[in-house]
């Protein structure tokens, strides 16, 4: 049985009672099914079956250690955005090949760290960058493996604006109009291995039209980079593929295949993809506790022990997330569903019908196994919740709940000052 389902009544995650988890660890609290993690990779593993291919995860969507051995046994590898998760990663067993190193804003010590493990390609966004890589991979006499991330600059259709990121003007990759002189500076510098192109042209796409329109491009510059000499060997459509939060269809997985495997056969290359959301969202759901029910003039709020600092997706993105009770549903209502932060952006929900909730019941907060833990932040000094993995008829906590020791852990009660 994967992921939530309701079993007697009672909201279980895989073969374990929700209820039962949080009596143990308490709320609020994430949990995550294993079993929706590797169902989602072994399908879209085989739908990219028609060319030699590698998934590799977009550690951004959540970085949970848990998630992460999960999808390491599975096969996948990693892309990761920063020095950070670079350490994650390797810390949960990925080795330097199982990486790719992306992101607008490299550090001079991240891409340093990038070239001491050995990643299979760091994708550069830039001249700058790319001339910055070289440098630091000649001070270590290492070839650097690069890829250069193109914008397509295609048109893309999503849920939100800042999840789009394959459009003329966004802040991400090279114009495609200026990557093959950026290829040019590649093959003249000495310490560098143009090995790849990259593309990522936004996230919950959709229409795969955009994939289609970037791989063509990306297609038409790799060809023309091996023909001025660069050992092309990869194509990197990146990730974006969408997840229902509502009422939404699944993905088609066979006709995104068909794109973009037929890009990488056009090319005679090994095709890389990126997807993060798309394994891990739908595995998630957050268990919060509603603390006092509220009536202000005609509106209802159930307010509960979770809010923006758990969850920031429903106040920055405007997201639905479906929410629904542990205990069996009966009545009928329409509420607010808000946190306890000190902000009126605090909400999971808003005008909500839901079946009838008392005081002290337990709510699930779906689909948050993407950007939900991730993004979580200590405004109004509140510390982070644990996180669960469910397998089977197990479960884990595998991120225990923060203390108030750990919010000023870091803090230093007798400074040393200085006059420079």
């Amino acid at each position: 049985m994967l992921g939530f389902s309701r079993i007697d009544g009672g909201l279980h995650c895989e073969g374990v009672a929700l209820e039962g988890i949080v009596r143990e660890v308490g709320t609020p609290a994430y949990v995550y099914s294993a079993g929706v993690v590797r169902d989602r990779y072994t399908r879209l593993d085989a739908a990219l079956s028609a060319a030699p291919h590698r998934i590799h995860y977009s550690l951004k969507a959540n970085a949970c250690r848990g998630v992460l051995e999960v999808l390491r046994a599975a096969g996948s590898g990693v892309d990761v955005v920063s020095g950070g998760e670079l350490f994650r990663a390797l810390r949960a067993g990925f080795r330097g090949e199982d990486i790719l190193f992306g992101g607008v804003g490299k550090q001079e010590h991240e891409i340093r760290e990038a070239l001491v493990a050995g990643v299979k390609l760091i994708n550069v966004e830039s001249e700058a960058e790319l001339r910055l890589v070289s440098r630091i991979a000649a001070e270590l006499q290492v070839i650097a493996s690069v890829g250069l991330r193109v914008n397509p600059e295609v048109d893309v259709a999503n849920a939100h604006r800042y999840i789009a990121t394959g459009e003329r003007g966004h802040k991400f990759g090279i114009p495609v109009g200026e990557a093959e002189a950026v290829g040019a500076v590649a093959l003249s510098l000495p310490n560098i291995a143009l090995h790849a192109v990259d593309m990522h042209v936004g996230s919950q796409l959709s229409s795969f039209e955009a994939y289609r329109a970037g791989t063509g491009r990306l297609v038409e510059l790799s060809l023309a980079l091996r023909k001025a000499g660069a050992p092309i060997k990869y194509l990197d459509s990146g990730g974006g593929l969408p997840v229902p939060y509502a009422e939404e269809e699944e993905p088609d997985l066979g006709a995104y295949g068909r794109i973009v495997t037929d890009a990488a056969n056009a090319l005679g290359a090994e095709l890389l993809v990126e997807p993060g959301r798309f394994f891990v969202a739908a595995a998630g759901a957050l268990v919060t506790r509603v603390l006092y029910r509220k009536e202000t003039g005609h509106k209802t709020y159930l307010v509960c022990d979770a809010g923006m600092t758990e969850l920031l997706r429903p106040s920055h993105y405007d997201a639905f997330h479906r929410i629904e009770t542990l205990a069996a549903p009966h009545g009928a209502m329409v509420a607010d569903v808000v946190g306890p932060v000190c902000e009126s952006g605090d909400f999971l929900a808003l005008d909500r019908a839901l079946p009838e909730v008392a005081p002290g019941e337990l709510l699930a907060v779906h689909t948050t196994g993407a950007y939900g833990y991730v993004m979580s932040s200590h405004y109004n000094a509140r510390p982070r919740v644990p996180e669960v993995l469910v397998d089977g008829d197990r479960w884990a906590l595998v991120s225990a709940r923060e203390t108030y020791a750990d919010l000023v852990r870091l803090e230093d009660p007798s400074p040393e000052w200085r006059t420079t």
